[in-house]
This record gives C-alpha cells, sequence and structure tokens, in this order.
C-alpha cells in the first residue's frame, strides 16, 4: 500500500510544503510549520467550456436585510445571497449574540439556520429566550464537515450561521479541528455550497492574541467579506468594522452597546462619544468612517519623565502618527516635548485610521502640554503636515452638519474649509495658529490673530 502523503503547513500564513522547515519560507516566523495529511490525490481534472464575459447573464439579487441596522450598514446595505461571511473577534465580545440576533430577525421571513459546534442545542435556546423572537430559527449541533454540507445542500436554507468554523473538522484529514488542513478544509468545501447552494453563509472566526483571525490567511482570501468585531468584554460598547467587503465599503462602521437583552445597535454615536466636559487636554474631534461623520473626545496628557526615551503611546490612533504629530509641535509649533511622556486616547475604545483626526490629536496634546483648556463647545479636524501647514479633510459639509447637529459652536478647521451657517469656523492655515484659535490663554490668542 502506497504510504499517505505528508506536508507541512504554517499556521500563520498557511504556506504548504513538502519538508520539515524551521522557520516559514513565505512569512518568516519560526516553528509554525506543522505536519498535515493530505486527502488524498485528485480525481483526473475534467476541462470545461471557456465563456466570454458578454455571454454570461447575471442578475443583481436583491440583498437579505439583517434586521439589525448597523450589521447591515457594515455590510453595505444586508447580506448578498451565496455569499460567504467571516466575522471574527475576541471571546465573549458578543458575536454569537449578534449574529442570533440577526438570525432572529431573518427568521420573521426567511429560513435561519444555526449551525453550532461549541454549544448544544439546549444552551442556544436558553440564549435565545434571554433575546427574544428567535422561536423560528432552526438549529443544528453538528461539527463534521460532511453532515454540515450535506445539511445544507438539502434543505437550502436563505442564510446560515456556522458558530465556529474552528470547531468543524473532516473525516478525510488526519489532523484535528482547528488546525491549518481543516480550517482551510472546511472554508474552502463551505464556499463551493454556498455558491451552488444560494445560501448566505456566516462564519464566525476566533482569533489570536494580536487580533487577527486564528487559522490560514487563506482563510481571509476565500470569504467575500471580513467583518472585526472589536470591544472589551468587560465594558458595555462594540464596534464593528469591514476588513474586507466586496460588495460595498471597508470604511463603514458599526456602533453596538452590550444591554441585559443582547447587543442594540447606537445609531448615534456622536452623542455618546463626542461628549467633552472641557477638562484640560480633551478635545472633540470630528472624524469620518465611511459616510457617517463621528464626533469622538480626545485625550492627551502631558507629563514628565526621568527616561532617556520618553514614551509616545496612543490608545484608539496610530502610534506612528501620534510620534510624527509630536514631532511637528515640537518643530512648529515651539511646544517642548522632548523631556515629557506623551499619551494619546479615544474615548470609548474606537480607533481612528483617517488622517482627518490630526488636528485634534494635536491640539489635545498642546492644551494637556500647557495646562489650558480649549476653548468650550470647540471641535477640530484636519490634517497635520511635516511642514507644520494644515491641509483640508475630506468632506468637510459633512463633518460640520454632525457639529452643528450636536450644538457645538466653534469648528477649528485648515484655510478654505467651506462655512456653515449655524457654526462660527476658524479657519487656520498653519498648525501653531490653529493652536492658537483653539486654546486661549498665554498670548497665544494674539499670535493667532497677527500670524505668528
Amino acid at each position: 500500500m502506497a504510504k499517505p502523503a505528508v506536508s507541512y503547513a504554517c499556521t500563520d500564513c498557511g504556506y504548504s510544503a513538502g519538508r520539515w522547515f524551521g522557520k516559514c519560507p513565505a512569512c518568516g516566523e519560526f516553528g509554525t510549520l506543522v505536519e498535515e495529511a493530505s486527502a488524498g490525490a485528485a480525481a483526473a481534472a475534467v476541462p470545461k467550456p471557456l465563456l466570454r464575459l458578454v455571454d454570461v447573464e447575471a442578475t443583481d439579487a436583491a440583498r437579505i436585510p439583517t434586521g439589525v441596522e448597523e450589521l447591515d450598514r457594515v455590510l453595505g446595505g444586508g447580506l448578498v445571497p451565496a455569499s460567504l461571511v467571516l466575522v471574527g473577534g475576541e471571546p465573549g465580545v458578543g458575536k454569537s449574540t449578534l449574529l442570533l440576533t440577526a438570525l432572529a430577525a431573518i427568521s420573521k421571513e426567511r429560513r435561519a439556520l444555526l449551525v453550532t459546534g461549541e454549544e448544544s442545542t439546549a444552551q442556544v435556546k436558553l440564549r435565545a429566550e434571554r433575546l427574544g423572537g428567535a422561536e423560528q430559527v432552526e438549529v443544528l449541533a453538528e461539527t463534521e464537515l460532511e453532515t454540515v454540507c450535506a445539511t445544507l445542500e438539502r434543505e437550502r436554507p436563505d442564510v446560515c450561521v456556522i458558530d465556529s468554523v474552528q470547531t468543524l473538522y473532516s473525516a478525510e484529514l488526519g489532523s484535528a479541528p482547528g488546525s491549518v488542513a481543516q480550517v482551510r478544509e472546511a472554508a474552502s468545501r463551505l464556499l463551493r455550497v454556498a455558491k451552488e447552494a444560494g445560501v448566505a453563509t456566516i462564519l464566525v472566526g476566533h482569533v489570536t492574541k494580536d487580533g487577527a483571525v486564528a487559522g490560514p490567511r487563506v482563510l481571509e482570501h476565500l470569504v467575500d467579506c471580513v467583518l472585526q468585531f472589536e470591544g472589551d468584554r468587560y465594558h458595555e460598547h462594540r464596534v464593528l468594522r469591514a476588513a474586507k467587503n466586496r460588495f460595498g465599503s471597508t470604511n463603514e462602521l458599526g456602533v453596538f452597546e452590550m444591554t441585559g437583552t443582547g447587543l442594540v445597535g447606537v445609531p448615534d454615536p456622536s452623542e455618546l462619544f463626542g461628549r467633552s466636559e472641557g477638562e484640560v487636554g480633551a478635545v472633540v474631534a470630528c472624524a469620518l468612517e465611511g459616510t457617517r461623520p463621528l464626533l469622538l473626545e480626545i485625550q492627551a496628557l502631558v507629563a514628565p519623565t526621568d527616561l532617556a526615551m520618553p514614551r509616545r503611546v496612543g490608545t484608539g490612533v496610530d502610534p506612528k502618527r501620534l510620534a510624527m504629530i509630536v514631532a511637528v509641535l515640537s518643530r512648529h509649533a515651539a511646544i517642548a516635548l522632548g523631556s515629557a511622556d506623551v499619551f494619546v486616547n479615544v474615548a470609548g475604545g474606537v480607533r481612528i485610521d483617517e488622517p482627518g483626526a490630526d488636528l485634534a490629536v494635536a491640539l489635545a496634546i498642546a492644551s494637556a502640554a500647557k495646562g489650558v483648556r480649549v476653548r468650550e463647545a470647540t471641535a477640530a479636524f484636519g490634517e497635520v503636515g511635516l511642514t507644520g501647514r494644515l491641509r483640508p479633510a475630506t468632506q468637510a459639509e459633512r463633518r460640520l452638519e454632525e457639529c452643528a447637529k450636536l450644538g457645538l459652536a466653534t469648528v477649528v478647521a485648515p484655510k478654505g474649509t467651506p462655512g456653515h451657517g449655524k457654526l462660527r469656523l476658524e479657519q487656520a492655515e498653519t498648525l501653531r495658529r490653529a493652536i492658537g484659535m483653539g486654546i486661549r490663554g498665554n498670548g497665544e490668542e494674539e499670535q493667532a490673530q497677527t500670524g505668528r
């Protein structure tokens, strides 16, 4: 009898090799290649006729609303039939609760199936009773991949949630559930079933200690949409964002609040995160997540340090961009930060990736360094350049409208920003002048008026 073929796969990137390496040739990690048995020889390939795109008939299928407005926003309007969606997040963040809530809403008009590999049907029912409205959701407690695929092909529900993909295993593979080979096999088979049977399938995925979805990277490449559920299990607010979306934007953001009856969407997160108490080192930033303007409170702390290398710590902001803003403040705004630790935090646990929040971060640091409050009811947005000049932010009209809606009186923005009838717009060409406009005290007002 022929000896079964053996290969080695990287647990981080999914790279496969015929022999073992101490260091993965693809991603460079050490000790990540593990042995796995192949599923057997492939069947003889049969060539298929080619088609021209002009001959392909394609119809736009209506999206399936999930009943959770914030989830639909991130998906781009709802679930696309026959699509494969991956939802990742830390344990206890609320992935299963969110998806069970969505299934409960979908089951009122369509067939919704929950395949659970981590809980029994009794445990699912107890959670469903707490959430309410999930009586019509069908449940299958199964971890064998072949059985799950056969059930989907026979029943053909409109939407299926598999919780989680790491618990599925195929009897054809000798490795344990959750291994690289098992996760890769499960994802590829479920993808084929979803496309052929027209089932919108949502996979729940575990994450590593770094926050990435556990398993091979091919898992993220196979699926149509990758959603990341972020937040602290000990705090009540959660953030859902798309890392990949073939059918919509990856810039949308969904905000949820954990309550006693499950996750509830927050339709107006600016009202929640954009309130500032007028303390030293606190500034309201108007960021943009996709099409949604978002007011967030930026908090900064500047403290003397005895370390040879002062710390630059950012929570919710890019540390490299924070270091750049600190350098620009020291060089072009005459704020000495070379012997001080600088800490910046975005209130509410939200992460900001866009450069339009640069000016607010700089104002918060300047306020903390000078010990002077920012002007009352003031927000700021704009990109800070290395030369100390400010660049306009995109979709300024949307940002200003959000500031006016929340009752702010003044907005500090780069020169050239269009005005708004309900707001006092302070336009600055340089960062130093913007600090003078936003922070009144220590002679800064006179500098702002003279342009020095």
